[in-house]
């Protein structure tokens, strides 16, 4: 009786709907229903600021762009030290240490592990007498940092200066002790500095403010010190000077000047540069008096720096202090001669091109700088060779 009543629903099914019978009783699993991906068109995927690249490929110089890529390389290197140097007897437990990507800068989720192992002649894992695993310093390295320490010492008034010139270009002439702190390796300045400023009370106070927040301020204005690189370069190459900037005039078609002549009027306009050590806020922010004012702030902040370079965040940092706008990237574009832009359009590093030559060798070479490079040397080296100490320089980075 079931049977005959199940026969007649399925019936009255069918004939209310022709298709049941198609669509019900037969399985259509075996048919092809999505397109295989070998025919399937393959998007292009969309630029984005974060791969897309600062210069295209005819105009990039290839050794400053390799510095980029070092700087990349031995990124893990170079955080780890600054992490470590700052903990109780310079190491860290492995279980932490996992915890840390940005601070430590290896990628994000990866093993630590596999970053320490690249460098075993800088740092070391052992199994302390908690039964965990912990990481540090190599013996090797702790003689390194050593010798970094010897060379802070003797370089502290270089740095003095140079945080007295910071402080100069400076809209009201104090900056945070978190701001040079963060910027701190960029111009050599050692990790202690702001304990080592109260040595110095004629020339750095340091003000609390009622959020906490310690901001180094200028006691003393120096006039010999308030002097540019390009102003030095201008008085021994005026022409030279010139040439390096470019602030085009806009002026009438009624002119109707001649090629020639407008480069000369365009000559005119671009020197003398308004001095980064004059009061800049003062100045309406979109006038070309201000964007050569802002112009001249950079090329004499990377002129302080130890290796005449400086990334984006590092340019952000000092953002309020040296009057930078949001344009900042498209007004260094426009000044080739003087600045190279490279890496990506998110994550740019600007070069200061009068620094390097045209092997993209840096040609002042501060103390810190052939440390770090001895640093790198090591970094790549697996095992220590055989009078490798004493033979450091003849080796090249690779």
């Amino acid at each position: 009786m079931n049977i005959i009543i199940k026969s007649f629903k399925t019936l009255t099914q069918s004939l209310q709907n022709p298709n049941h019978l198609f669509t019900s009783q037969f399985s259509t699993s075996f048919l092809v229903t999505k397109t295989p991906k070998a025919f399937k068109k393959k998007r292009k995927p969309k630029p984005s600021p974060r791969t897309t690249l600062v210069q295209t490929e005819p105009n990039q110089n290839p050794n400053l762009e390799r510095i980029v890529e070092r700087d990349s390389l031995f990124r893990f290197v170079t955080k780890s030290k600054q992490y470590l140097t700052n903990q109780p007897e310079h190491v860290l437990r492995l279980d932490d240490a996992g915890k840390l990507h940005r601070e430590l800068g290896f990628p994000r989720g990866r093993k630590v592990l596999r970053s320490i192992t690249r460098h075993p002649l800088i740092f070391q894992t052992y199994r302390h007498t908690d039964g965990k695993m912990w990481f540090g310093f190599s013996d090797l390295m702790e003689d390194l940092l050593a010798e970094e320490q010897s060379i802070m010492d003797s370089m502290e008034r270089d740095r003095v200066d140079k945080v007295r010139k910071l402080l100069m270009m400076s809209a009201k002439k104090r900056i945070p002790l978190c701001k040079i702190h963060h910027c701190r390796a960029l111009f050599g300045i050692p990790d202690d500095f702001r304990d080592r400023v109260s040595r110095y009370p004629n020339y750095f106070h340091v003000c609390v403010e009622e959020n906490g927040l310690r901001v180094l301020e200028l006691v003393d204005w120096d006039p010999l010190l308030a002097v540019s690189a390009i102003e030095k370069e201008f008085m021994v190459d005026e022409k030279g000077a010139k040439r390096k900037f470019n602030f085009p005039v806009k002026y009438g078609k009624g002119l109707d000047l001649e090629l020639e002549d407008a480069k000369k009027l365009n000559l005119l306009n671009t020197l003398p540069l308004v001095s980064p050590y004059s009061d800049g806020a003062r100045l309406d922010l979109w006038t070309l008096e201000a964007e050569k004012y802002r112009v001249g702030v950079i090329h004499e902040f990377l002129s302080l720096t130890l290796e005449k370079r400086a990334y984006i965040h590092h340019l952000v940092e000092f953002k309020e202090e040296f009057s930078l706008t949001k344009h900042t990237y498209q007004m260094l574009l426009k000044q080739p001669r003087a600045f190279y832009l490279a890496g990506t359009e998110m994550n740019w590093v600007v070069f200061l091109k009068d620094g390097y030559d045209k092997n993209g060798v840096l040609i002042e070479k501060d103390p810190q700088v052939l440390f770090n490079e001895k640093l790198y040397k090591y970094a790549q080296m697996q095992e220590m060779e055989q009078g490798a100490q004493v033979g450091m320089e003849k080796l090249h980075l690779t």
